[in-house]
C-alpha cells in the first residue's frame, strides 16, 4: 500500500519484503533501538585511513578496530590488529569503545553482523564501518541487546532497513528505529546469562586458534620475522610480464622474502602442487529444499558456519559440492577476502561463486594448511596475489596455486591438528549457547515468555 511506503520514506522493494512485515506483525512489547541505548552513544565512528596515514604496520598504540574484525564470530576478532598512536585516539571521542557496547557494521558485505565487547582493553576505538550502540544501564542487559540482534528477527530488521546498490549499508537514523522486543527482567536475564556464556567459551576459542598459529610459525621461523621494507624497490619488466602483473603493490620486497624464507626450509612448495581441486563454486540454484549453500560470511577464520542461516540449493551431478577434509576460501570482498577455514562437517555442502574450494593431497593436512594460510605467511600472499580495486577485489584459483606453502613435518602438522581440534568442541558449544539465547527470543515473540522460559530450562 501507498501508506506503507509514504511512511517509511522508501520505494524499494526490499524495505518491505513480505518476511520483513510478517515479522514486523508479530512484535508486540517493543522498544525502539535509540530508547534502550543512549542516542548520543551511536556513532558512526572515523575516517581514518590506516594504511596511508600510520602504515599497516603500526604495532603498538590503541587498538583501532574495522568492519572485518567482526565477522560472524559473536566478538572481536584478534588476528590482523591495527592501531593508531594515542594522540589520534585522543581526538576521536565520538568513537571511543567501552566494555558493554555493542557493535554492528554498518557498511560493506557484513553490513549487520553484531559483536558484543563484553571485555575491552582501556583505550579502544574504531572506523567508520561501525556503529557503536551503548546500551542505558538498569534499562536492558547488553548480552540481551545482542541476542536480540543477532537472532532472527534483528538480522530481518537490519536486511529491511539496509540501503544502497553495490555499496550496501545502514544510515543511523534508521539504526535507531530497529525494534528490541522486551520481556520480563527474569527471562531478559537468563538470556543474557546464556550469551555471556556463550562469548566466553568463544573467547578460550580463540585462544587455542592463537596456540595453533603460533606452533606453525616458531618451527617455521617466522615467530618474530620482520619483513624487509626499503623506501623504493627496482623490478624488470621480464618480471612484471612473468607474473602478468603491473601494479607496484605485487612486487613488495616483503613477498619475495617471505617466498625465500619459506623455500631455504627444503619444504617449501607451490599450493597448486599440492592440490588435487582448487575450484570456485557458482551461483546457486536455490530451492526450498537441497544441500545447505555456503558463502562468504559462513566461511569464518578456521570455521564454515552451518546453521539456520544457510539457504538450501538443488545440485547435478555434475556440480561441484564441499566434502569433509576439504578448505574452504573466500575469493572476494574488502575484509573477508582470503579468510578461509577446514571443512570438518560430515554433510555435503555447496559453495556459491565466492567460495574457493582447495583439496589437499595426502601429506597435506587440512586443517594445517587453513591455519597456514590464516597465519600472517598465508595472508600476506593474498595480499599479493588480490587484483582489482576499491570493493571490488578478487582472489582467484589461478594466483591461490601460486602460494609458497611449507610442507611441515608430520609431527607439526599433527601438534597445529591437536591444537585445533581441542577448540572445536568448544566452538561447537559456544555457537549451541548462542542460538539457543537467539531462539529463546524468537519463541517468546511467537509463542509467549513462558514457553521460552521452558526451552531455556531443557537447552542451555
Amino acid at each position: 500500500m501507498f501508506s506503507q511506503i509514504a511512511a517509511r520514506e522508501r520505494i524499494d522493494s526490499e524495505s518491505l519484503l513480505k518476511v520483513s512485515l510478517e515479522m514486523a506483525a508479530r512484535l508486540s512489547t517493543v522498544k525502539r533501538l535509540d530508547s534502550v541505548a543512549e542516542v548520543a552513544q551511536v556513532s558512526d565512528g572515523n575516517h581514518l585511513s590506516i594504511a596511508n596515514e600510520f602504515g599497516d604496520e603500526q604495532a603498538e598504540g590503541v587498538r583501532y578496530l574495522r568492519g572485518q574484525d567482526i565477522s560472524g564470530d559473536m566478538v572481536l576478532d584478534d588476528r590482523n590488529q591495527v592501531f593508531i598512536p594515542e594522540t589520534e585516539y585522543d581526538k576521536l571521542a565520538r568513537s571511543h569503545i567501552f566494555q558493554n557496547d555493542v557493535l554492528i557494521t554498518i557498511v560493506g558485505a557484513n553490513t549487520g553482523q553484531t559483536a558484543l565487547v563484553d571485555e575491552a582493553p582501556e583505550k579502544l576505538t574504531a572506523n567508520c564501518k561501525l556503529g557503536i550502540l551503548r546500551p542505558k544501564k538498569s534499562v536492558i542487559h547488553p548480552a540481551y541487546l545482542h541476542a536480540c540482534l543477532a537472532g532472527r528477527y534483528g538480522q530481518t530488521q537490519v536486511m529491511a532497513a539496509k540501503r544502497g546498490g553495490a555499496q550496501m549499508g545502514l544510515i543511523l537514523p534508521d539504526l535507531k528505529t530497529l525494534k528490541i522486543p522486551r520481556f520480563s527482567e527474569i527471562f531478559e536475564s537468563k538470556v543474557a546469562v546464556i550469551s555471556l556464556r556463550a562469548h566466553r567459551t568463544r573467547r578460550t576459542v580463540h585462544k587455542c586458534f592463537a596456540e595453533a598459529e603460533s606452533v606453525l610459525l616458531q618451527a617455521l621461523g617466522l615467530k618474530n620475522w620482520q619483513a624487509p621494507e626499503p623506501l623504493s624497490y627496482v623490478r624488470s619488466s621480464r618480471d612484471a610480464f612473468a607474473a602478468g602483473r603491473l601494479d607496484a603493490q605485487h612486487f613488495q620486497p616483503r613477498y619475495a622474502a617471505l617466498a625465500g624464507h619459506i623455500q631455504a626450509t627444503g619444504n617449501g612448495h607451490l599450493l597448486g602442487d599440492w592440490l588435487l581441486q582448487n575450484r570456485r563454486g557458482k551461483q546457486p540454484d536455490y530451492a526450498d529444499d537441497g544441500l545447505p549453500v555456503v558463502n562468504s560470511k559462513h566461511v569464518l577464520r578456521g570455521e564454515v558456519r552451518l546453521d539456520s542461516d544457510n539457504r538450501r540449493a538443488m545440485h547435478g551431478d555434475d556440480d561441484l559440492l564441499i566434502h569433509t577434509g576439504d578448505v574452504l576460501m573466500n575469493g572476494t570482498g574488502v575484509g573477508t577476502i582470503g579468510r578461509c577455514a577446514p571443512y570438518l562437517h560430515t554433510a555435503s555442502a555447496i559453495p556459491d561463486n565466492h567460495v574457493t574450494i582447495l583439496s589437499p593431497k595426502s601429506g597435506l593436512d587440512a586443517v594445517y594448511l587453513s591455519v597456514f594460510l590464516n597465519s600472517m605467511a598465508g595472508q600476506l600472499q593474498v595480499e599479493q596475489r588480490l587484483r582489482g580495486s576499491s570493493g571490488q577485489i578478487e582472489l582467484y584459483p589461478n594466483d591461490i596455486a601460486q602460494f609458497h606453502i611449507w610442507i611441515a613435518p608430520p609431527s607439526v602438522q599433527r601438534d597445529v591438528r591437536h591444537a585445533v581440534e581441542q577448540s572445536y568442541e568448544l566452538k561447537q558449544r559456544s555457537t549451541q549457547l548462542l542460538d539457543t539465547a537467539k531462539r529463546a527470543v524468537e519463541i517468546a515473540i511467537e509463542k509467549g515468555e513462558k514457553t521460552a522460559l521452558a526451552y531455556l530450562e531443557t537447552n542451555a
